[in-house]
């Protein structure tokens, strides 16, 4: 099969195009390398600022066309899947489509169809959006305005969706939210994949003892503190980290390159990551890879979604529980001696749910069904 993958979010289509080539497949990633993470593609569309650098990135999106032709799948990251107008991503949506035979859609961020779940007060409990009834911290921040949020609202971009839904064959969702969102809109057309993790690169450091001290770690991103929680967590880490100040120790790094971010949370372990999320996302099944242990999102709707019953080692914090940071840290923190048993279970969990075979081939069956009419 030949798989070409435009745009990418946390490394998810460069490592799934990785793991489709080792089984025998081509893939191809036309991305921006996840801009300061600087993940891998095999077709760079990164866009610079300035007048220069919109004119270089127009030019390399032209000049990169030709080679986005006589696919078997197109998989966009997003409605918006290059860094352009909503009216200028159809018209090379328009060209894929027509040169290609498959579209299919990665629900891996937000857009129109999960931004509306998100307000329609009986998808989710909690979101990046509301807290049950109430707004959350991120709506009307600093960073809602800069991450121009409101162009949800608009005619425009409904417009722009309607269109990329229309012509798209399917959607796979890899977190629960994702699925939940497009499920009532696509109905067997959206698939749950997951996120895949290289976990053949990612060596398991186990714990063979309780720690004297816990090193807790926090990944910010700069534009992103404020809808991923980590100002929550991080004020929470500090809490605790003066409650017990002999007993852990924080690393707090930010904007880090994919590779080195990676790097610098193995000796640390426990990760905080994603408050206001169902799932966990990248950087947590990145860091239970290694043996860190979890304090993220992990709702039973995600459990049943992947039919796990036994092994739950994700430490679920929830946004509508008063102090629940705080009052999962300490535990953590007073029963460290549980810390190497709850890292073994975490490799095992991502080994069985999100390794990057597994999830590859969630695709491929995913995709087989839309090759298969034709063949």
């Amino acid at each position: 099969m030949r798989i070409l993958f435009a745009g990418d979010a946390s490394n998810m289509h460069n490592c799934l195009a990785h793991e489709l080539r080792r089984m025998g497949h081509e893939a191809t990633v036309a991305s921006d390398g996840s801009r300061w993470m600087n993940t891998g593609r095999d077709i760079n569309l990164l866009r610079r600022p300035g007048l220069m650098g919109t004119v270089r990135y127009l030019y390399d999106i032209w000049r990169a066309l030709p080679l986005m032709k006589d696919y078997d799948i197109v998989q966009i990251a997003s409605p918006i899947f290059l860094r352009l107008k909503p009216h200028r991503n159809a018209r090379v949506f328009d060209y894929l489509k027509a040169h290609n035979r498959h579209m299919v859609l990665s629900a891996l961020g937000t857009d129109m169809v999960y931004y509306d779940a998100c307000h329609d007060g009986k998808t989710f409990r909690y979101s990046d959006y509301m807290l049950g009834d109430e707004p959350s911290p991120y709506v009307g921040s600093g960073e809602y305005i800069a991450q121009e949020q409101d162009n949800w609202k608009q005619p425009f971009m409904r417009e722009h969706s309607d269109h990329i839904l229309a012509g798209i064959e399917g959607a796979v969702a890899c977190l629960y939210e994702y699925y939940a969102a497009y499920e009532p809109l696509l109905g067997d057309r959206v698939a749950y994949a997951g996120i895949p993790i290289d976990t053949e690169s990612l060596e398991f450091r186990p714990l063979n003892e309780a720690p004297d001290k816990v090193r807790l770690f926090i990944g910010i991103q700069r534009d992103r503190h404020v809808i991923k929680g980590t100002d929550k967590l991080l004020a929470a880490m500090k809490r605790v980290h003066d409650r017990y100040p002999g007993l852990t120790e924080l690393e707090v790094v930010e904007n880090l390159p994919y590779d080195e971010y990676t790097r610098r949370m193995r000796a640390s372990h426990i990760i905080l990551d994603q408050f206001y999320s169902y799932t966990p996302g990248t950087n947590a099944l990145i860091a239970m890879a290694q043996g860190l242990v979890a304090v993220s999102g992990a709702e039973p709707e995600y459990y049943d979604l992947i039919g796990e019953t036994a092994n739950k080692p994700i430490v679920n914090v929830s946004p509508l529980v008063e102090g629940d940071i705080d009052h999962k840290l300490s535990w953590l923190v007073e029963h460290r001696d549980q810390l190497p048993e709850m890292a073994r279970a975490s490799r095992v969990f991502v080994e069985r749910h999100n390794a990057a075979p597994v999830v590859a081939q969630r695709y491929l069956d995913f995709w087989n069904k839309l090759l298969q009419p034709e063949e």
